[in-house]
């Protein structure tokens, strides 16, 4: 079994995180600037199995898709493009971030670190695998 890359993308950096090869706990792997994204998912799908990629999914509270969705379509298009094997699956991400900053005041990160944006966006992106693993 392979494991399953989510991502929380982002017009600037796009944070990741993995499952362990039996998909039982997703974990931070790190924050890439999104102009980089695709050369980083190439070079981490040649060193490791990946089965499939779970993009985070930017909605409204009316469920209706956010205006941020727009900047990840085209991206969606170039992923799909670029890993044709590998599907890619769908994530609400609503609350992420502020669930992202909570879980760092709760785990008793200082307030210098909890400005660093990259670590948010790694979290986030953990949050996003952690509800699609808890939907499957």
């Amino acid at each position: 079994m392979g494991r399953i890359v989510a991502l929380d993308f982002g017009k600037v950096r796009t944070g990741i995180a993995v499952t362990d090869e039996f998909r039982l706990i997703a974990s931070g792997l790190t924050t890439v600037k999104t102009v980089d994204l695709i050369v980083f998912l190439k070079k981490y799908v040649s060193e490791e199995n990946v089965d499939k990629f779970v993009v985070g999914e930017p909605k409204q509270m009316d469920y209706t898709p956010s205006l941020a969705e727009d900047l990840i379509k085209p991206f969606l298009k170039h992923l799909s493009r670029t890993f044709k094997e590998i599907p890619i699956e769908r994530q609400d991400e609503r609350f992420t971030s502020k669930m992202a900053f909570q879980s760092m005041i709760d785990g008793g990160i200082k307030k210098k670190q909890r400005k660093n944006k990259a670590l948010v966006d790694e979290i986030s992106a953990t949050l996003i695998l952690q509800a699609y693993l808890n939907r499957k």
